[in-house]
């Protein structure tokens, strides 16, 4: 049987609209004419022009957050404690079980940039697609942000997964989820105006904050999945290990078996 796969990461790239301002990735590029003269220190007695067309190597140096590009949050990310007052796992402490496992897709490309997704959103697009969730399984959500990734408004797209959506997946067994938009929760800018509205501060990264009392990780910023059926594959995510951090760089992959 033959394998397909479909790539849901974005690229890491600087200078687009990936992040806000503060926390943009950096990336400087050196060729391998720059790099011939670094090189040659490590041999010594070796000159430039004794390497194949007087070239050394290519390497990047990257100023960057775990936060940047297609990345696995961990339930530390969220809040100190997970599972109502246990330690909450960093990135190298996630079971890699949770990591490959069937797909499945929300499509919620038609809720208003900013909407709040709620339980029953979830259970009426479950309904629609005809899918029973099952222990592990990983939920996408497909939204209007998706298009967007690198332009100047990506940062005001999306709807996100409030928190009562969140542990509607949580306690029906789901522990990664993940979206193509910068937060799984809305975008601050329309949480700060609802905010300022109530003085209520349970709706700041609600989505998140669900973790405090089920832990599970999410995935941000994903790309692709527009292409994606609603079901029918499986996705790796399985994040770099960085010691005690709150989130890891996944190439996150949709598998199918063809």
């Amino acid at each position: 049987m033959a394998r397909r796969f479909v790539d849901l990461s974005v690229p890491l790239e600087a200078e687009i609209a990936s992040d806000p301002p503060p926390m943009l990735p950096k990336i400087d590029y050196m060729n391998h004419k720059q790099t011939a003269g670094q090189m040659t220190t490590f041999f010594p007695g070796l000159t430039v022009d004794q390497l194949p067309g007087g070239e050394g190597w290519a390497v990047e140096m990257l100023q960057i957050s775990t936060h940047n590009g297609t990345h696995l949050d961990a339930p530390y990310h969220y809040h100190s404690t997970m599972n109502n007052g246990e330690r909450a796992i960093t990135i190298d402490e996630v079971p890699l079980e949770w990591c490959l496992n069937p797909g499945v897709k929300l499509d919620f490309r038609h809720l208003d940039d900013g909407y709040v997704a709620t339980a029953v959103d979830v259970e009426a697009e479950l309904k629609r697609i005809g899918h029973e969730l099952q222990p592990l399984d990983i939920v996408v959500v497909n939204t209007s942000a998706g298009a967007h990734y690198g332009k100047p408004d990506y940062l005001m797209k999306g709807c996100g997964m409030g928190r009562e959506a969140t542990l509607f997946l949580l306690e029906r067994g789901v522990r990664v989820t993940g979206t193509d938009a910068w937060s799984w929760d809305a975008p601050f800018a329309f949480t700060a105006q609802q905010f300022g509205k109530t003085h209520d501060p349970s709706i700041i990264w609600e989505g998140h904050r669900a973790g405090m009392e089920i832990g599970y990780c999410h995935i941000e910023k994903l790309g692709n999945l527009e292409s994606l059926p609603a079901a029918g594959f499986q996705i790796s995510c399985f994040p770099w290990k960085i010691k005690g951090a709150s989130a890891g760089f996944t190439r996150a992959v949709a598998i199918f078996e063809d």
